[in-house]
């Protein structure tokens, strides 16, 4: 476990000057400030473009190849890892079990806070162990210190077991980063509220893990130029969605957009395949299966 005096090295820990006086500003003020600071966040984000996009390429592989992506964290990082998981089968239509999340403490910590658990090598040794990792899996450890005794230990093992393992911290040189594969490194330096790594930090690993899933989900083929073609329509503003994708992607009215969709089962891809190349639902969905849910692929086969 890291010391203290470790602790209030890193800079992400580092009192931040520009909001010594934080608590005497005004409401203007203080957003102008936060504002400023986040700016800083994407100028960061572009000096890990490179260890990011392989990234994208070894999760592209991992899943084309039938295996999972399982995020691991603790508090603020667990919670936005959950997110993106979280948010994917109704974006992607991808399997739930295709992008898991580990987090300390458990599914209660999503609501409530369990930091004491992050300190617990144990734990995270433990609970990545009931994802049974294996070679065919890739593992993405985030913790903003990059030394999150539950994260790191949760890396270690399923490395151990052969998954592949990306590291996403806000620190570099870290515990977290050696145990890792590939490392994604975004310094983002101090927080406006020192030490409070929910704000710039976590606003970095948001981004940083929007372009890991869209950037594979796009690789595999799950979106169509940068139409959401795998949409679930589950409600009537995204049956509206799916129909003008529709009208975007084949060129047809509404009309026959909205006939197309029932006749799909309400499954914007498969409607695609049936209109592009004139054939029933069946034949459309074996052509997907066919090529592993890339659209592009089945409509130019």
């Amino acid at each position: 476990m890291a010391s203290k005096s470790s602790i209030q090295r890193l800079g992400t820990e580092r009192r931040n000057r520009a909001a010594t006086s934080l608590d005497t500003m005004s409401a203007l003020e203080i957003a102008r400030l936060i504002n400023r600071e986040d700016q800083k966040v994407a100028r960061a984000v572009v000096k890990a473009l490179p260890q990011i996009a392989k990234a994208i390429d070894v999760i592209t592989k991992q899943l084309g190849d039938g295996g999972r992506m399982i995020y691991v964290g603790a508090g603020t990082s667990g919670r936005i890892a959950a997110l993106d998981a979280s948010e994917l089968p109704p974006t992607f239509n991808t399997d739930p079990r295709t992008v898991q999340y580990v987090i300390a403490g458990g599914d209660s910590a999503l609501g409530m806070a369990a930091e004491y658990n992050e300190d617990s090598e144990k734990l995270g040794k433990r609970d990545i162990g009931k994802k049974k990792p294996t070679t065919k899996d890739v593992v993405v450890g985030i913790a903003a210190s990059g030394r999150t005794p539950y994260t790191v230990a949760a890396l270690r093992k399923a490395r151990k077991k052969g998954a592949k393992t990306i590291a996403i911290a806000c620190n570099p040189g870290s515990p977290l980063e050696k145990a890792a594969d590939i490392s994604i490194v975004v310094e983002v330096g101090p927080e406006v509220v020192s030490g409070s790594s929910r704000m710039k930090a976590g606003t970095a690993q948001k981004l940083v893990l929007n372009m890991l899933s869209t950037g594979a989900m796009a690789r595999l083929g799950y979106v169509y130029g940068n139409l959401m073609v795998n949409v679930h329509l589950k409600n009537q503003k995204l049956v509206e969605r799916g129909i003008g994708i529709l009208q975007e992607a084949v060129g047809v009215d509404r009309k026959t957009a909205e006939r197309a969709l029932r006749g799909a089962g309400n499954q914007v891809p498969i409607a695609m395949i049936m209109l592009r190349h004139e054939i029933g639902r069946a034949t459309a969905i074996k052509r997907l299966q066919a090529v592993n849910g890339n659209v592009r692929k089945a409509l130019s086969r």
